[in-house]
């Protein structure tokens, strides 16, 4: 999340309505084209403010993940999906919920300014006698160029460049467009909305002088994981846009900048470009794992496999709490051990300086990352990140019969706990979450399973392995899984399922790898 400017707009917090009367704010925000990464900081500030958020489903559904939890969000209908939203019930809606105060981001494709209504929607709210703010985004055609690897502009074949809607107001009889002009326009075209229109706005172009040949470009949802490029000339264009059957969002390209475009570009040579993985570990631990997936050019979903909450009984870990500094060590096997041990230990009143002179060992460097956020340093991680070598390591390093605290979840392996116990060191167990099965999957995640249209879904734990299987069955068959450990593997084989990679270095980023380097060899 960017970090707000010293002297916040006043539009960017929530507005004061302390009666029912009191009038609200209007931010007309750009979505960019498509990836989320791509909205402007100011854009995030208003989106982490707003009450209301309408939103068009061009604008990617994670750029929702910037509202707070209690923003009222209302997508304006989706193409053969839900009814869309008209312009006037859009119009109604915005000034309806400003006007009883609420603050309105009004989420836009690219950028609001154009081919996007803005001029009609800012005269509502003047009617109205709204406040508003309109955020640019990245409009679309700018985004393809760097995205496609198309120059809009180029010294030798374009001067200038010229956006022009592909479907005009009301299918009007005589158009406003001339296309005598445009014909001679000495540089780049580009096309909004000209799917179904393309026969009529290509014939004309041709008849006012275009020749035929002119290179074209068709370009799919820009910047998405599944970004299509199909190069053409003016003279086929209509044929393949009937042939390849395109949905929203399409643009289109026309100039011979085109003709210079690389069959290749760095959106599209990065190894995990059309990929769609899908990550099963509890959203919260995911962001990660989701960065550098993203920028590999993966599309990633989420479908964690188990939940995280607190343990059934805490009156194992209070009773250790209590007793924190007659420890020799504390064990920690995963983050979310570290996590709710500390926040209980404040719970109670105290901080780290309780554990005395106890040492602290971590089953791997993501749980030492989480002891280093509570300014603690493990004093042990072992080479290998499995339990086996934790509990050696330990032993290794532990003083005879020493006092030993094993922070860990409501289930898992006992290796740890007996390892220790036969090595003559005093063990106490305390519970400090629950870990337990989702009930159900994503409806939208199972669908594309069921079609074969996951190509990766990572598995974490053995305890993930088995849920997933739980939930998914034999359609687990229809993509590769990714598994993070030997161990991992040996519980997935057990349910009569084979990795497809296998994870050296047992941490999200070492699946990433594992997954890459599996991808390289298909």
């Amino acid at each position: 999340m960017p970090v707000p400017p010293d002297e916040p707009n006043p539009i960017a917090r929530k507005p004061a309505c302390g009666t029912a009367s009191a009038k609200g704010t209007v931010a007309l925000v750009g979505a960019g084209p498509g990836d989320p990464r791509l909205i402007t900081v100011r854009g995030v500030e208003c989106l982490a403010a707003a009450d209301v958020v309408l939103y068009d489903y061009l604008a990617n559904p994670r750029l929702l993940e910037y509202c707070r939890p209690d923003a009222t969000l209302v997508c304006l209908g989706k193409h053969g999906r839900d009814r869309i939203f008209t312009q006037e019930e859009i119009n109604a809606r915005m000034t309806a919920e400003a006007l009883a105060g609420n603050f309105v981001v009004r989420l836009k494709g690219g950028d609001p300014a154009v081919f996007a209504r803005c001029g009609e929607e800012i005269t509502a709210l003047e009617a109205a006698g709204l406040k508003y703010e309109v955020v640019p985004g990245i409009t679309t055609a700018l985004a393809a160029g760097s995205h496609a690897g198309i120059a809009l502009t180029d010294r030798r074949h374009a001067s200038a460049v010229a956006l022009v809607t592909g479907h005009e107001k009301g299918e009007q009889a005589e158009s406003k467009l001339d296309y005598a002009a445009l014909a001679k326009f000495p540089g780049t075209l580009v096309f909004y909305m000209g799917v179904t229109s393309a026969p009529h706005w290509t014939a004309e172009l041709m008849a006012a002088g275009m020749i035929p040949t002119m290179p074209v470009a068709v370009i799919r949802r820009c910047s998405w994981p599944d970004q299509e490029t199909h190069v053409t000339t003016l003279g086929e264009l209509a044929e393949l846009m009937k042939t390849l059957k395109l949905r929203p969002p399409v643009l289109t390209i026309v100039g011979p900048t085109v003709a210079e475009r690389s069959l290749e570009t760095w959106f599209t040579e990065r190894p995990l470009f059309g990929r769609r993985i899908v990550l099963t570990r509890p959203k919260h631990q995911c962001d990660d794992a989701r960065r550098l997936l993203v920028d590999l050019g993966a599309e990633v979903l989420l479908q964690p496999a188990i939940e995280i909450g607190e343990p059934g009984d805490w009156g194992p870990l209070d009773a250790a709490l209590e007793k924190i500094g007659d420890f020799d060590w504390v064990v920690f096997s995963s983050v979310n051990g570290v996590q709710s041990f500390f926040a209980r230990l404040l719970r109670h009143g105290r901080d780290a300086r309780a554990l005395g002179r106890a040492k602290l060992a971590a089953i791997g460097p993501g749980t030492a990352e989480a002891l280093e956020e509570e300014k603690l340093r493990a004093d042990l991680v072992p080479e290998s990140f499995r339990a086996e070598a934790l509990a050696e390591a330990v032993i290794r390093a532990a003083a005879a019969k020493s006092r030993v605290l094993l922070v860990r979840a409501s289930r898992g392996r006992e290796v740890l706990a007996e390892m220790l116990t036969v090595a003559g060191h005093a063990v106490t167990q305390a519970e400090a979450y629950s870990s337990a099965d989702v009930a159900a999957a994503d409806p939208e995640i199972a669908a594309l399973l069921a079609a074969g249209r996951i190509d990766w879904l990572t598995v974490t734990s053995s305890a993930i392995a088995r849920s997933l299987v739980n939930l998914f069955g034999d359609d687990l068959r229809k993509t590769k899984l990714a598994s993070i450990s030997p161990i991992t593997s040996e519980t997935l084989r057990s349910l009569g399922h084979e990795p497809a990679a296998e994870a050296t270095e047992y941490t999200l980023p070492g699946i990433v790898q594992a997954i890459v380097a599996a991808e390289e060899q298909l």
